[in-house]
C-alpha cells in the first residue's frame, strides 16, 4: 500500500502534465524495490483556491504525500523516499527554472491497526507473472 496523493496549484496547468507526473512517480515507486507493484496508487488533485507565500498568483506548489504500511525500517524508507523524490524534482526541473516553485513529499506511516483495505490486483498480477 504505497499511496501518493499530489495536490497542485492551478496555476500549473498548462506548464505540467499531471499524467505523466503521476507516471514519473508510480515508475520510481515501483523502482525502489520496497512497494509491492499492485498496491502502488498515485493521484494528482488540482486545488482550484490556494493561497502561496505573499499571495503571488504566479507562485505555484506541488505538495505530495506518501501513506504506506507499517514494517519498513527508517533507513529503508529514507532511501526511497529520496529515490521517489529525486525523480519526481528532475521531472519538475523546468517548473523550478520557469518561476518561483514549491515542492514538497512527506511520508507518513498508517497504523496497521486502523486501516482496512481490500485489494485483487496482487493476485491477478501473479497469476499473469506465473502464466508468463
Amino acid at each position: 500500500m504505497p499511496h501518493f496523493t499530489i495536490e497542485y496549484s492551478a496555476n500549473l496547468d498548462g506548464r505540467l502534465d499531471m499524467k505523466q507526473v503521476c507516471e514519473v512517480v508510480r515508475k520510481a515507486a515501483s523502482e525502489t524495490g520496497i512497494f509491492p507493484l499492485g498496491g502502488i496508487r498515485v493521484r494528482a488533485i488540482r486545488c482550484e483556491h490556494y493561497a502561496v507565500a505573499d499571495n503571488r498568483q504566479d507562485y505555484a506548489f506541488l505538495d505530495m504525500v506518501l501513506r504506506i504500511g507499517e514494517g519498513r525500517d527508517l533507513k529503508t524508507r529514507q532511501q526511497a523516499g529520496e529515490q521517489v523524490f529525486q525523480a519526481l524534482s528532475r521531472h519538475l526541473d523546468p517548473v523550478f527554472a520557469a518561476g518561483k516553485f514549491a515542492l514538497s513529499f512527506d511520508m507518513q506511516i498508517n497504523d496497521k491497526d486502523t486501516s482496512w483495505k481490500r485489494n485483487n490486483i496482487h493476485d491477478a498480477l501473479k497469476a499473469e507473472a506465473q502464466a508468463g
